[in-house]
């Protein structure tokens, strides 16, 4: 299947994208298939003020970029993107630090256009655990108040980043689908940042999905992962719940790092040590994507990857894009 059959087939959505934006990788993202994507629109572990001036330029440059991108809050907005030719941007956020002041300013980011949140992004925050915290004591009461305003306002819950003990609790208080946008299986790759068995089968059985992402540390920690280790953590999810609660979202950070950066954060003294600081010798800064996806622009290679391991269209189609427009759609209300 190649990137052109891709683009005409079906609208793939990436369900975690937090590539730099800009005009150019507007256009590498279209040419690989992708219709829309879940955008980390604000950083983790920020206050109100950031978040909205994170917000500002995200609005600003989708503004100025009309002909190639623009804000989707529905499906039926992400079809007519597609329909278009043109990028459906959902505004997301990994984390709800921004929320500690007043958890009622959700109501506020839902009429902006917020579709996707999470609760936390690794560390602690006044709603639960990450899933970097040691000895996490999993959902607070206003981690509980948090996950019913969700619930009302149709805003989709994602777990990834969340500790498992918090995911455990947000999913028993959840009256809706529930997503990991970005958090491959741990059996298969032994991260703290990938999930155990019980989350992927609790996660299917909200109605939700577990998006496959191609970020090398949870593909792979001896050695430099390639789209054969992507194609095995779809076979065992599809295997442990079935082919409609597996998704995609890339976390693909094209262009936002430069070496100084990349250096900084996943170095010799990591931000994470529990998380990169296990992957072998081969994660430098030259070999920092996943081998054969290194921009968004050979995202077509993923769903011919799957083709080659037997999975049918309508499965590809699954997995690529429409088990995460029917979780959507369920959870948004149309």
């Amino acid at each position: 299947m190649s990137q052109s059959e891709t683009a005409a087939a079906f609208p793939v959505i990436d369900g975690l994208y937090c590539a730099k934006l800009s005009r150019d990788q507007f256009e590498r993202t279209l040419a690989g298939g992708v219709r829309a994507v879940n955008l980390t629109a604000t950083r983790p572990n920020t206050d109100l003020a950031a978040c909205l001036s994170e917000l500002g330029s995200l609005l600003d440059i989708v503004s100025k970029n009309s002909d190639l991108a623009r804000i989707v809050t529905s499906v039926e907005e992400i079809r007519k993107a597609s329909d278009d030719g043109v990028l459906g941007i959902i505004i997301g956020t990994q984390d709800a630090t921004f929320l500690d002041h007043d958890v009622n300013l959700l109501r506020v980011m839902q009429r902006i256009g917020m579709r996707i949140v999470q609760p936390t992004y690794n560390d602690q925050n006044r709603f639960g655990s990450g899933a970097l915290v040691q000895g996490e004591g999993g959902l607070t009461d206003a981690g509980r108040a948090w996950v019913s305003l969700m619930n009302e306002l149709r805003i989709l819950t994602d777990l990834s980043h969340v500790g498992y003990q918090t995911a455990r609790d947000v999913m028993a208080e959840s009256k809706r689908p529930v997503v990991f946008s970005h958090s491959n299986a741990r059996a298969l790759c032994d991260s703290p940042r990938n999930i155990p068995d019980d989350l992927i089968r609790a996660a299917a059985e909200t109605g939700g999905t577990v998006g496959i992402t191609l970020w090398p540390p949870l593909l792979g920690i001896e050695t430099r992962p390639t789209l054969e280790d992507f194609c095995n953590h779809v076979d065992y999810m599809v295997n442990l719940v079935g082919i409609d609660h597996v998704a995609f979202g890339s976390d693909l950070s094209e262009q936002t790092k430069t070496k100084e950066m990349w250096l900084s954060l996943y170095g010799p003294d990591p931000i994470w040590p529990s998380v990169t600081g296990i992957v072998g010798d081969w994660y430098t800064y030259e070999q920092r994507a996943t081998q054969g996806y290194e921009s968004m622009a050979q995202t077509g290679d993923l769903l011919s990857a799957l083709s080659a391991r037997g999975y049918s269209d309508d499965d590809v189609e699954k997995v690529m894009s429409g088990n995460l427009l029917r979780v959507y759609g369920e959870v948004w209300g149309h």
